[in-house]
């Protein structure tokens, strides 16, 4: 009986996610206050999370050079093959996928937290009585700003990751400054950017719509609030993982 209550609750979540997902891409009521919210909302999403993704980005690139420097210690394999594993698994997996989990905690939070605190306060019924489409209004200015600006940041992410990798490997004496450029230069394939895009995009969707819709929905006071804003999260990183793996099934398959 409760595994089947579950179940139909998570279709009347699914059910309630794609009508708000019908709504908030309804045609604007005022294109200028779209843009101007957009255009916030990409300061926000780009800018304020410019700095927490260039940490995580130097340390992800140095700890995977000092690890396949561990590995390779002594192999056959050319000691260059550090800088092309380091620039390979940064497009394909580590920038886009590490990225993007952050930002779900970071950014994904922040919007279920902004908009579920509106819903507290009636601001989005007192809006809904002036006619305006909240959903529209508070959900799709977010949605693509993420989609145009968190490609960007995991553009940066990957560029940072490759430095980082350099900077941990090369002072160090684990290999030489030519030996590693040369590896970043080895066996490019054009077709791994394209797929760390593809997931970029798939990931911003999925971490911006999943918190609006935690937060647009979100009924009680302050303790649900704070449980809608942690579903948010959680939810976004498990789907974001989910098609982590669905696309790396398509693309590479």
């Amino acid at each position: 009986m409760n595994e089947s209550l579950d179940r139909y609750n998570y279709l009347v979540h699914l059910g309630r996610y794609l009508l708000m997902m019908k709504q908030a891409f309804g045609r604007p009521e005022k294109f200028s206050m779209y843009w101007k919210e957009t255009m916030r909302q990409m300061n926000d999403i780009g800018v304020g999370s410019l700095i927490i993704v260039c940490l995580i980005s130097v340390f992800i690139g140095a700890v995977a050079a000092i690890q396949f420097a561990y590995q390779l210690d002594g192999q056959l394999v050319p000691r260059y093959y550090i800088g092309y594993i380091v620039r390979d698994l940064a497009l394909i997996e580590l920038s886009p996928t590490i990225t993007c989990l952050v930002l779900a905690g970071k950014v994904g939070s922040n919007m279920a937290a902004e908009i579920g605190g509106m819903r507290q306060k009636e601001h989005i019924d007192a809006m809904e009585v002036m006619g305006v489409n909240t959903a529209a209004y508070l959900i799709m200015p977010k949605i693509i700003a993420a989609v145009v600006v968190i490609p960007l940041l995991v553009t940066f992410s990957a560029f940072v990751a490759v430095v980082g990798g350099y900077l941990a490997s090369v002072p160090a004496g684990l290999i030489t400054d030519a030996e590693y450029i040369q590896g970043v230069r080895s066996y490019f394939a054009p077709y791994n950017v394209f797929m760390m895009y593809v997931k970029s995009f798939v990931f911003a969707y999925i971490l911006t719509s999943v918190s609006c819709y935690q937060g647009y929905n979100v009924k009680g006071g302050s303790i649900e609030l704070g449980q809608a804003s942690t579903r948010a999260v959680v939810y976004s990183d498990i789907l974001i993982l989910l098609a982590d793996y669905l696309i790396a099934i398509l693309l590479t398959t």
